[in-house]
């Protein structure tokens, strides 16, 4: 027995040696130590993963490649290596993992957020750019924006002095407003009884998807988990969960489509396009370009949209006004902005106000910057050989960008840790601050997420004076998940400031 482990434990040590000098003798980027057989550095991750990865970035430097099982893994977490990453290599970096929530959440490698790079990818990029996102359009539906915000509103005036669950305020009035550009509908607040078994449904399957898809699945790391049948179990029920999400969507889809052909049979107005659904838009250039505006795509983009999308503004929002409440001097100086450019007791914020609010602008890429929605972007695959600061990164690696560590590094970020909206003046900072990520899969719904989240913690600035419940500080842990919640859903008081009274009372 002695002579067998001896051998083993020889041939385990020679492996490791031998992986250690192959690994300089091909130039890869520093790696830890270990990397034990099948597993390889798996056995290193610990949740939250963007801090487990920023702690080993610290000891081995801001370019690190890893043996996740058989994936290759590179993580970067400096502004030169993502630069070198999302812009120098931006094309080889275009790709995404096959990892199996893109199987089966991302219709099978199709849809926006997981299509390779290349025709098909750029055709569903052109049509969220121009048809969904352009500026134009979501000027067009600002109306509806407006409405839910003042609708919030005037549900905070009516609660005065009661305990309010923000993050709750923040997801209704976040998927009201999403809900109604693409299909017209609102499914929270008043008058939504029509609705309710519908809210429901969509309730469930927003907390289902954040549930399974904030899982790490063995599966895409280590082959035997497959070949074994272990990862069956988080499999069926991603494809249960897309066939809810697939039949939810379409039924809207079917909804529309049944009301447009009613509109023409019957030879009624047709609605202009400033008062069209984005899904009314996109079917309208289905019957133009049927093989670009397929029923599948339309699914795609708007389940992006309404879940991918929003999740990231409800984070930020409820981190931003957190912030506020634990540094009430900053909050002052947001409402005295507002005051000066708005009026004290003229008018409620528009969004036409925000490019003169520098301060509300400069509060918002702080949160950002501490609290990034996505703390590790959505990995990316390198499609051939390629150098990253200096070093040989093959074919085939998974590429992390550690926005956290990036937007929290002391060697980049003067006293990163503490909240100071100053710190961002005119400039562009680059591949220091990159909360929707860089290159050609930046984020496409940045001006979306920034429209709404400067009119919706503007508007609350402007017409509450906020408090905790207890005088205390609020609890700023960070909770579990892919997008950086706050640990515990804020929880406060507010009341009407004495100069919006008399406006909140006419709303």
């Amino acid at each position: 027995m002695v002579i067998p482990f001896l051998h083993l434990l020889i041939l385990f040590l020679l492996q490791i040696f031998t992986n250690h000098f192959l690994h300089r003798i091909r130039n890869l980027p520093p790696s830890p130590f270990l990397s034990l057989p099948i597993i390889g550095q798996l056995y290193l991750l610990k949740t939250p993963l963007h801090r487990t990865l920023s702690e080993i970035s610290r000891r081995h430097g801001p370019i690190v490649f890893f043996q996740f099982g058989f994936r290759s893994v590179l993580v970067v977490s400096s502004p030169s290596a993502a630069e070198d990453c999302l812009s120098k290599n931006d094309v080889i970096f275009a790709n995404r993992p096959r990892l199996v929530s893109g199987k089966y959440l991302g219709y099978n490698y199709t849809s926006l957020l997981w299509a390779p790079y290349g025709e098909h990818w750029r055709n569903l990029r052109r049509i969220s750019s121009l048809e969904i996102l352009s500026s134009h359009r979501l000027q067009t539906l600002s109306s509806i924006r407006v409405d839910e915000v003042r609708t919030l509103i005037r549900r905070l005036y009516n609660a005065e002095n009661d305990v309010v669950d923000m993050r709750t305020e923040f997801f209704e009035v976040m998927f009201n407003i999403t809900m109604r550009m693409i299909a017209g509908k609102r499914y929270y607040g008043e008058d939504v009884a029509a609705y309710s078994e519908e809210a429901g449904r969509f309730r469930e399957i927003q907390e289902e998807t954040f549930r399974l898809s904030g899982k790490t699945n063995l599966g895409d790391f280590l082959r035997v988990v497959k070949w074994v049948g272990l990862s069956k179990g988080i499999e069926n029920r991603l494809r249960e969960l897309q066939i809810k999400r697939d039949d939810w969507m379409q039924s809207l889809i079917e909804e529309h489509r049944k009301k447009m052909n009613n509109a023409y049979s019957s030879s009624s107005s047709i609605q202009t396009d400033a008062k069209k659904t984005m899904i009314e838009v996109l079917l309208s250039l289905q019957q133009k370009e049927p093989q670009y505006y397929k029923d599948e795509y339309i699914r795609g983009l708007m389940l992006v949209l309404l879940l991918a999308g929003t999740e990231g503004s409800i984070n930020t929002m409820e981190w931003l006004l957190s912030l506020l409440l634990n540094h009430p001097h900053s909050l002052q100086r947001a409402q005295m902005e507002i005051d000066d450019v708005v009026g004290r007791t003229n008018r409620l914020l528009e969004e036409s106000d925000l490019t003169h609010l520098p301060y509300l602008r400069s509060l918002i890429h702080e949160t950002l910057r501490m609290y990034p929605p996505g703390p590790l972007l959505i990995p990316h695959e390198s499609s051939e050989d390629c150098h990253v600061g200096g070093f040989h990164v093959p074919a085939g690696t998974m590429l992390f960008v550690n926005v956290w560590a990036i937007q929290n590094d002391p060697t980049v970020w003067v006293e990163p840790r503490k909240f100071n909206p100053d710190r961002f003046g005119g400039d562009g900072e680059g591949f220091k601050w990159m909360p929707f990520g860089a290159g050609r899969r930046r984020c496409p719904g940045e001006g979306l997420g920034l429209r709404v989240i400067g009119l919706v913690v503007g508007s609350l600035i402007q017409c509450f004076e906020w408090e905790s419940m207890d005088g205390e500080c609020i609890d700023m842990s960070e909770g579990g998940g892919l997008t950086l919640p706050k640990a515990l859903p804020l929880r406060t008081l507010c009341r009407p400031r004495s100069n919006a009274t008399h406006l909140l009372s006419q709303i």
